[in-house]
């Protein structure tokens, strides 16, 4: 069973940076496009950052571009989200999510695998 575990999330000042990372197991890692999705209470799932398989082409929702950062290392099946100039509104559980051969990067039903979610609070 593929296994996706997030981990970096935390309490920060608005202006501030994370990183968070998502480590992957028991999927051929290089195949898989890998997204990150982040969902508020009371609000839908939103994409925040996608890096496709293959030649790892990034893509980013409206909301985060030119703040946030994501990157993949398919040696060591992690994919990384770094988040700068954080904001109260960027405040969510964030998902990692992974899909083989994945094209519809936006769209959180392509997806086959998640994780559990890790929390992100930016206070003002």
């Amino acid at each position: 069973q593929v296994q996706l575990v997030e981990s970096g999330g935390g309490s920060v000042q608005a202006g501030s940076s994370l990183r968070l990372s998502c480590a992957a197991s028991r999927l051929t890692f290089s195949i898989y496009t890998m997204a990150w999705f982040r969902q508020a209470p009371g609000l839908d799932r939103e994409f925040v950052a996608a890096t496709r398989y293959g030649a790892g082409a990034t893509y980013y929702g409206e909301s985060v571009k030119g703040r946030f950062t994501t990157s993949r290392d398919d040696a060591k099946k992690t994919v990384y989200l770094q988040m700068n100039s954080l904001k109260p509104e960027d405040t969510a559980v964030y998902y990692c999510a992974a899909t083989p051969y994945g094209t519809n990067w936006p769209s959180a039903a392509s997806y086959s695998y998640w994780g559990q979610g890790t929390q992100v609070t930016v206070s003002s």
